[in-house]
């Protein structure tokens, strides 16, 4: 287990894919992923066993409470490009439906952003958002991350276009 103040970084395990599932489901958090469809369990099993277990250019983590192992949320490196080392940084809370609060998800991503680069010897984290989505805008810049461009009118949501905000760290930022 990778070890931040209050959170700790797991394995992503076949039982915690329920409640994973459940908060991937919940319209106020499906709104900000990229996969804007329900999902059902098949769904949920083949994202795991496919992408978790066996992609090697995805580490998905199961973020948990220090104190209870309660499971919290999921954070993750997706699209790793281990040629040029860069990864789509990936985070968000379930429990409670925070997605992003001020306190566990920081810590959750300090962990995440020490293993990238001194761990895994990545050189430059990216993130795909939507602008709709302030409070990952706040939450990226508060780490660090700048806002390297915007791709207009990529995101069709609540029945109008959105544009995607790409934000990225460098290993030499930090």
């Amino acid at each position: 287990m990778l070890l931040g103040k209050e959170v700790g970084l797991r394995a992503i395990a076949e039982d915690d894919l329920p409640k994973l599932l459940q908060w991937r489901n919940t319209p106020q958090l499906r709104r900000y992923f990229r996969e804007y469809r329900e999902l059902n369990a098949k769904q949920q099993e083949v994202w795991f066993h496919h992408k978790v277990n066996t992609d090697l250019s995805t580490l998905m983590f199961a973020i948990v409470d220090l104190q209870d192992q309660q499971l919290l949320g999921a954070c993750g490196l997706c699209y790793i490009d281990w040629v040029n080392r860069s990864a789509d940084f990936s985070i968000y809370l379930g429990v409670g439906d925070l997605y992003i609060d001020e306190r566990l998800a920081p810590d959750a991503a300090k962990i995440m952003i020490h293993y990238a680069y001194q761990e895994l010897g990545l050189h430059r984290l990216w993130a795909e958002i939507y602008a709709f989505d302030v409070t990952k805008q706040h939450f990226f810049e508060t780490l660090g991350f700048s806002l390297e461009g915007r791709h207009r009118q990529t995101h069709w949501a609540e029945g109008r276009w959105h544009d995607s905000l790409f934000y990225g760290l460098l290993s030499s930022d930090i």
